[in-house]
């Protein structure tokens, strides 16, 4: 049932009703602005998923706010605070926090935009009257399809291949057209005040703070041994396992030197026994863990499509390349050997611009 108030009864008189999501980025704020110049009656919706502090990190929530309900302001149109802050914890930080206990890496940004963005910010949206959602997401839709943005290098499709499809019909990107030097450009004529706004690199809602830092907060540190494969030797210590991932190079204390022994070669996270605790490690990039050609998929997502392609496209994490292979359902098979990704995170496949879904990776 739709509920209508005085305010969602008056925007409704002409034009359809869209509540746009503003994180307070030049993204979302332009994505707002084009809406409001192409007629619609557009309500703006700061979503509150997270206000927590951490150790050294001031959250950039009220500031984020500010700068949401400033460009509303500009634009003269409402603006509302939703928060879904307790949810939000539920469904995507003890899911993050599940799987890295287990040994995996999850990514918490494509969960959010499944429970959060496209699931319970649409529902609600749909509840009061919404004809459309909108955020400032890099993505478009053509005929019910999700598809690659304009801006290759800013495309976040990899992120929302886990769309519901209800919310996939009714949801609108406006500047997945455009590139982002496009959009800086059109905030800053528009006198949009954070048209230059550092970008927030961090989780996802969270801020700038490294997703370590954030998990220690939540998982007890349990130190234990750095070996190496080849001979089980003891290299080092590390404060748990599950703060590692496959491939790893970085944040390595071997014999008191970070990253390298003797002669300077990096050694890389080739495998974790996280019964054990132990992080074993080697600088043969040629290791049989790092490489595969073949990738188990569980709780894939495939979009409806006439005829499902013989040869998609995969991409294993956000900006990487397009990898040619063949997916049978559950599987994926690569001609030729690729680095492996962690376990827990996705593989996104696509036929040529169309997003078909995807899965996460066993």
């Amino acid at each position: 049932m739709k509920l209508f108030g005085p305010r969602e009864k008056e925007l409704r008189m002409s034009k359809p009703l869209v509540f746009v999501g503003m994180s307070g980025g030049v993204d979302s704020s332009v994505a707002t602005m084009l809406l409001v110049q192409q007629g619609y009656k557009v309500v703006g919706v700061y979503m509150k998923n997270w206000s927590k502090d951490l150790p050294g990190m001031k959250c950039p929530w009220a500031e984020d706010l500010a700068d949401a309900k400033r460009v509303a302001v500009k634009l003269g149109i409402p603006f509302e605070v939703w928060d879904f802050e307790k949810e939000y914890f539920e469904k995507v930080v003890e899911y993050m926090l599940s799987e890295f206990r287990a040994g995996r890496t999850p990514n918490p940004d494509i969960m959010c935009n499944q429970e959060i963005k496209f699931k319970l910010f649409f529902e609600k949206a749909m509840e009061r009257g919404a004809d459309f959602i909108a955020t400032g997401h890099y993505a478009r839709t053509k005929d019910g399809q999700l598809m690659r943005a304009v801006d290759e290098n800013k495309d976040q499709t990899y992120f929302l291949y886990r769309m519901p499809e209800e919310a996939l019909k009714k949801t609108i990107f406006p500047i997945g057209e455009m590139k982002k030097p496009e959009v800086k450009k059109l905030a800053e004529e528009n006198g949009l005040h954070n048209a230059y706004k550092k970008e927030s690199m961090g989780v996802c809602f969270v801020g700038e703070v490294g997703m370590k830092d954030f998990l220690k907060e939540y998982i007890d540190l349990k130190p234990g041994e750095i070996r190496r494969v080849e001979d089980e030797k003891v290299l080092g210590y590390h404060e748990g396992a599950v703060f590692y991932t496959i491939g790893q190079r970085h944040g390595l204390y071997l014999n008191g030197v970070r990253g390298e022994i003797n002669d300077g070669l990096p050694y890389y996270v080739v495998k974790k026994d996280i019964e054990q605790n132990i992080v074993y490690v080697s600088k043969n990039l040629n290791d049989e863990n790092l490489w595969t050609d073949e990738l188990e998929l569980k709780d894939i997502v495939i979009r409806k499509f006439e005829q499902f392609p013989k040869q998609v496209s995969v991409r294993l994490r956000h900006r990487a390349p397009l990898v040619p292979a063949k997916f049978d359902g559950s599987k994926l098979y690569f001609e030729n050997k690729i680095k492996r990704p962690a376990a827990g995170q996705s593989a996104v496949i696509y036929a040529d611009e169309i997003v078909l879904g995807g899965g996460i990776i066993v």
